[in-house]
């Protein structure tokens, strides 16, 4: 299991080495100058040509572009993911001093979407074809659909403007994560409902389930002890994959309801042309991408003992 380890952690290193290259370059070679936008907003004005040079000098872009791309690669290797152009803070300290909130609206995202998802696709698996089943499908099918941005703005508009239960914006106490939770998690419920009641009816007609109820174990007995572990193994890869989609679709969700997490902040970033931060947290981003991953691959071993790894099939 170490040399697994140690060997996916290596490749790792060279899919972030290579998803850094291809954003640095992306963001490069795009059209806009971030000396005009940003000094813009800070002066209030059209920026003149020596100020703009300056700019440019002092944060070394009049370089060419693969002396830039090279002293980029040198700084990552050496953990540093450079200076924002607008606040002039090491981009590192910028993602952990917002990371926090976004953490907490990824959590509880990730929450909603597993206490109603399992329980609902576990239930809809026992009761194939019941009114239940085919409710939760298609409600399932409707949060499959349905655009998030869309949701937090209706979202915003009944339980905020109509019935002011929930504050639109901001960051504060729960009342302030209801909505934009709700918003984050349900395309996840949806998509891991749909998973777990397909897996969970493709295990309840294997064999070892018929000899199972065969030897007289209660239901109960069979559905979780049998049937729910090894139907976890697809609903855990998909989990796996949403960590990352979760940090990607933060990004909508926190400039809809002014979230200040890292995800309004790589929004302003984008606007702004800063590129240290767009790089930075897309580095950041494929490196959560990789990390959730690895650990789906580790916990498959928990849930299914027939799983081994070694470095060959690794």
């Amino acid at each position: 299991m170490i040399k697994f380890i140690a060997k996916r952690l290596a490749i790792a290193t060279l899919i972030m080495l290579g998803a850094s290259l291809l954003s640095f370059s992306l963001i490069h070679l795009a059209p806009g100058n971030p000396a005009e936008v940003i000094i813009r907003a800070e002066m209030g004005e059209d920026p003149s040509l020596t100020e703009i040079e300056f700019f440019f000098q002092k944060y070394d872009l009049n370089d060419p572009f693969f002396a830039q791309c090279a002293q980029w690669m040198h700084m990552i290797t050496h953990g540093d993911l450079g200076t924002s152009f607008r606040t002039e803070e090491p981009v590192l300290v910028e993602f952990f001093d917002r990371f926090p909130a976004t953490l907490e609206l990824a959590v509880a995202a990730m929450a909603i979407a597993i206490l109603i998802s399992i329980p609902l696709g576990i239930l809809s698996a026992m009761k194939q074809n019941s009114i239940l089943d085919h409710g939760s499908r298609l409600v399932a099918l409707w949060g499959v659909s349905m655009p998030n941005f869309w949701l937090g703005l209706v979202l915003i508009l009944f339980f905020s403007v109509k019935l002011d239960w929930f504050p639109c914006f901001g960051y504060g106490g729960v009342e302030y994560l209801i909505l934009p939770a709700v918003t984050l998690g349900t395309g996840m419920t949806a998509t891991l409902m749909r998973l777990m009641r397909a897996s969970m009816l493709e295990v309840l007609r294997q064999d070892y389930i018929r000899t199972a109820r065969s030897k007289g174990l209660k239901e109960r007995v069979v559905l979780w002890k049998h049937g729910f572990k090894n139907a976890l193994i697809p609903v855990i890869t998909v989990m796996g994959m949403q960590v990352g989609h979760l940090l990607a679709g933060v990004v909508i969700i926190e400039t809809i309801f002014a979230w200040p997490g890292v995800g309004k902040f790589l929004v302003d970033g984008i606007y702004a042309r800063d590129y240290p931060v767009i790089q930075g947290f897309v580095l950041i981003i494929a490196l959560f991408f990789v990390l959730s991953n690895l650990a789906v691959d580790i916990l498959y071993t928990y849930l299914d003992p027939r799983i081994k790894y070694d470095v060959e099939n690794a």
